[in-house]
């Protein structure tokens, strides 16, 4: 089996919810649109899909719906899981579990609050690897407490079953170091680190924002990774006014408010997350096709 290439635009799935319950049919209608609007991949159960929240049921069935829609596709449309916790063992269920599911591969973010040294970090992404899911590490020090040096991430990058990082530290220069020192592709975690990674070798990003406007979005990565920069550079700034509001505060509480907008699902987000009061400016939306 040829190995997995992930590049272009994937986008960070929002959760969405009907009250207490995950809105399974929702959530399908989400796929569906990105998939419409040609982003290359799927990543359910991420930080904007308020993972932590799930139990293992919706977990699986958010997955399903992304699956499902992918395949549905007429093109191949990978789904990369949120697998990662801080425990190993729960992160290698998750990923036999994602495997079982349809999943093409697992995102597994480096584990919080526990802070391991580096040999438990290298162990821990073995042990994920060994599972035999293609593996997209996730580099956070925001959510997890560390930043690694740009040589341990690296090591980790190129372990057998990696095939990209996330990247998101929102730091160009150290996502430039990274780019020159890993075989693996690497995607930006930050929206707004995302076309001048680009520029210096990254392939593409996990995106917030295309939840919101994926048609900009891949016109920009394919104008990017095409050599059209003028464009490119042009779609980033028009971008950035909507990439503003969306991490005025914590991600997914602003890009919720702005899918509810837009009329794509409800504002409504699980505790400890609370929905915002400070909705779209007027006029942040024209344009976004729906």
């Amino acid at each position: 089996m040829p190995k997995l290439v992930l590049q272009g635009v994937h986008t960070a799935l929002v959760t969405p919810f009907n009250g207490e319950r995950v809105d399974e049919d929702g959530a399908l209608a989400l796929a569906r649109r990105q998939l419409r609007h040609g982003v290359t991949g799927l990543v359910p159960c991420g930080t904007t899909g308020e993972t932590p929240t799930l139990d293992e049921g919706e977990w699986a069935a958010v997955i399903s719906a992304a699956v499902q829609a992918a395949r549905e596709a007429d093109r191949f449309v990978p789904v990369t899981a949120g697998c990662g916790t801080n425990s190993t063992r729960s992160t290698c269920r998750n990923i036999e579990q994602a495997a079982k599911l349809g999943a093409d591969a697992a995102l597994v973010v480096l584990p919080y609050y526990n802070k391991p040294n580096p040999d438990g970090h290298r162990a821990h992404m073995r042990e994920a690897c060994a599972v035999g899911l293609p593996v997209v590490v996730y580099h956070v020090p925001g959510r997890t407490g560390q930043r690694l040096p740009v040589e341990l991430l690296a090591e980790l990058c190129d372990l057998d079953g990696v095939v990209a990082v996330k990247e998101a530290t929102g730091d160009v220069r150290y996502g430039s170091d990274l780019v020159a020192s890993t075989r693996a592709a690497v995607l930006s975690g930050d929206d707004f680190t995302w076309f001048p990674l680009t520029c210096v070798g990254g392939q593409g990003v996990i995106s917030v924002i295309s939840n919101v406007d994926p048609a900009r979005c891949v016109a920009l990565d394919a104008a990017a990774r095409g050599g059209d920069l003028e464009t490119a550079r042009a779609l980033h700034h028009a971008l950035m006014p909507v990439n503003r509001y969306l991490f005025a505060e914590v991600n997914p509480v602003p890009v919720k408010a702005a899918m509810s907008a837009l009329g794509l699902c409800a504002n409504t987000l699980r505790l400890p997350l609370a929905a915002t009061t400070r909705l779209p400016p007027e006029g942040l939306l024209d344009g976004v096709a729906v």
